[in-house]
């Protein structure tokens, strides 16, 4: 590529040294606002996966797994500080790989931060348990233990938030990991790895390798690993989980959603509305939460329509590195023409376009790769834009009547991982919540996050948990010991009970 060498080039980063891909091949990381490249990236191959798993095999066994709770936790604290010292820096960093806006990234550089003093408070409280049995002369105790190395395969949408659910975690509970980041948005975890280093993390304790689809082939297929953490489409969560299985590699599936965003005729109607903006506007709809449907009561359907209809058009879309755009771009090309096309199936099923429908054009739009905030109404739930999910700014909005009719229509899919519900009714509240077949529910509110609160799905959005004590369990195992101190003598051709 014409002038490659001059743009900011990155190594993978395994045993605490950078080092060069196998290969030695590179490609390029396009800013989507300008759609020019502006830093090279290292393509890991096989034997660059296979030297990071037994850089942190080797970290793991001769110091990690040796080292207190106490002292991870001052290091994920120490960590954290330099996060939050450089989030502004990694804000522009990840805005300029992705697109999103930066009041957006600055705020998940924060949300790491946070995320990791949450987890650092845990490290040096994995109590286990002293089990009572029915013998009175046995003494039996269960311990929480780490697993060793993990994977680590992460998305392009928002890398640093999603290395606070999954590395703060495996860190915390004592293990070692190896990072995929997405090939579109690499360059924050490679510049994490220096505040890793700068923090005093061992060597090998944190390691990152980058590359396309054949890196996290490579890595899921790997053995050496103790369980996989992956967040992406649930076409690559399949061939992960498929190849994990061949090694009985244990995963974590953080999915796709199709999630319902449902508007009860008693609900506070402005506040639902902008509620619906953020579920589906915010990061530009590319967020596996993003409240794509959004079912609306009958009696107040015309009126949360034309209400939303009005302002999507007002949405600032703009430079994603200016504070008062609203609205980035799509993160990559592949991922724009993915949602120009479900845009034209919605077109030709019969949904009705009420504003948007194509790509942004306008003063300072020409390059990138904008498009505009699209709503369609009188959509059924039969409809691919009903079903499958789009990951771009499209709202698909749903008439229903009844209660029962909405949650029917919001469990209709192959999803299940968030739903919110709108409603100054407790009692509906709680029932309807309680009916979601869902791994989170806001009430409410929507798009909103807390390092404390569990997250993940069910159905097609995956399993496991990540955030919150739960999240912290799933990068520990169990052990139990069983002491014996009675002086009986035992029949050796009976099990003792």
């Amino acid at each position: 590529m014409e002038n490659a060498e001059r743009l900011p080039s990155y190594d993978l980063y395994i045993g605490g040294r950078w080092a060069p891909c196998g290969a030695g091949e590179r490609f390029p990381t396009f800013n989507p606002f300008t759609r020019q490249p502006w830093a090279m990236i290292s393509q890991a191959d096989a034997s660059d996966v296979e030297s990071a798993i037994a850089a942190a095999r080797s970290a793991y066994e001769t110091s990690w797994r040796a080292t207190s709770g106490l002292e991870r936790a001052k290091l994920l604290f120490k960590l954290a500080d330099l996060v939050e010292a450089s989030a502004d820096r990694i804000g522009i960093l990840e805005t300029t790989d992705n697109g999103k806006v930066i009041r957006e990234t600055t705020g998940q550089a924060r949300y790491l931060a946070r995320v990791l003093r949450f987890y650092a408070g845990y490290a040096d409280k994995l109590w286990g348990k002293v089990i009572p049995l029915d013998r009175g002369d046995v003494f039996d105790y269960a311990t929480r233990e780490s697993l060793g190395v993990v994977g680590l395969i992460i998305a392009w949408n928002s890398p640093m938030a999603m290395l606070g659910n999954k590395a703060a975690a495996a860190l915390a509970a004592g293990n070692c990991v190896v990072v995929k980041p997405s090939e579109h948005a690499s360059v924050t975890t490679l510049e994490l790895c220096r505040l890793v280093e700068e923090a005093g993390f061992p060597a090998g304790v944190f390691n990152v390798v980058t590359g396309d689809a054949r890196t996290g082939d490579a890595l899921a297929n790997a053995k050496g690993l103790d369980k996989i953490s992956f967040t992406g489409s649930g076409t690559a969560g399949r061939l992960v989980a498929a190849a994990a299985g061949r090694t009985l590699t244990p995963v974590i599936l953080e999915l796709g959603g199709k999630s319902p965003n449902i508007i009860f005729a008693d609900a506070d109607l402005n506040k639902a509305c902008t509620g619906a903006f953020a579920g589906i506007f915010g990061a530009t709809g590319q967020t596996c939460i993003a409240g794509s449907r959004l079912l609306v009561q009958r009696s107040v359907y015309d009126e949360v329509v034309s209400n939303i209809v009005k302002r999507a058009p007002g949405i600032q879309l703009g430079n994603p590195l200016k504070q008062e755009t609203e609205m980035g771009t799509v993160a990559n090309e592949p991922q724009f023409n993915r949602i120009i096309e479900y845009i034209a199936s919605a077109k030709s099923e019969g949904a009705s376009l009420m504003t948007g429908g194509g790509r942004a054009t306008g003063d300072g739009l020409e390059d990138g790769l904008f498009i505009e905030p699209t709503v369609f109404a009188e959509v059924s739930n039969d409809m691919r834009l009903a079903q499958e999910e789009i990951f771009g700014p499209v709202l698909a909005i749903i008439p229903f009547d009844s209660e029962d009719e909405a949650i029917a229509i919001a469990n209709g899919t192959s999803f299940g991982l968030a739903s919110g519900i709108w409603t100054r009714d407790i009692n509906r509240a709680m029932r309807v919540s309680r009916a979601m077949r869902s791994g989170l529910v806001w009430i409410n509110t929507y798009r909103a996050v807390a390092a404390q609160m569990p997250f993940g799905g069910v159905k097609d959005s995956g399993f496991g948990r990540e955030r919150g004590e739960e999240g912290l369990m799933e990068f520990l195992t169990s052990k139990n010991v069983m002491i014996n101190y009675s002086d009986d003598e035992r029949d050796p051709f009976a099990i003792q009970t």
